[in-house]
């Protein structure tokens, strides 16, 4: 079992979106293909996260103007956090348990990183003992 926490595995200081940004600008990140979804903060604290299919959905397919249109508006509330002192084994059993690749961490409500499943397993297996060996 492991003694680290969420916080020591995490991505700190993810990249966000201030509430007042626009579609535009969320699009504009979700342009890069590597940019899964962007998280939305107000003051710190995660009130959404936008994806491609929010844009689309909320924007595109109701005629809403990218420019105009606030991302607090359309955000998402995040379906799944992880507090920042949870214990990694925990954390693993949660996305686990939820089919979650990644998961925006908060502490005291603000957001200070995300957790990636596969960094997550790395880290586990990095901590395990060697296997005893069979003589």
């Amino acid at each position: 079992m492991s003694a680290q926490h969420v916080r020591d595995a995490m991505v700190p200081e993810p990249g966000t979106l201030d509430a007042g940004a626009t579609a535009q600008e969320a699009g504009e990140r979700l342009s890069d293909p590597a940019v899964r979804a962007v998280l939305v903060c107000d003051e710190g604290r995660l009130v959404g996260v936008i994806t491609r299919k929010t844009l689309v959905r909320d924007v595109v397919a109701t005629g809403r103007d990218p420019r105009s249109t606030r991302v607090v508006e359309i955000a998402e509330p995040p379906l799944f956090t992880l507090d920042a002192s949870l214990s990694l084994d925990d954390a693993y059993r949660a996305l686990e348990e939820h089919d979650l690749e990644r998961v925006p961490v908060v502490e005291e409500g603000r957001l200070v990183g995300v957790m990636s499943r596969s960094v997550l397993q790395r880290r586990l297996a990095e901590d395990e003992s060697p296997p005893p060996l069979d003589r």
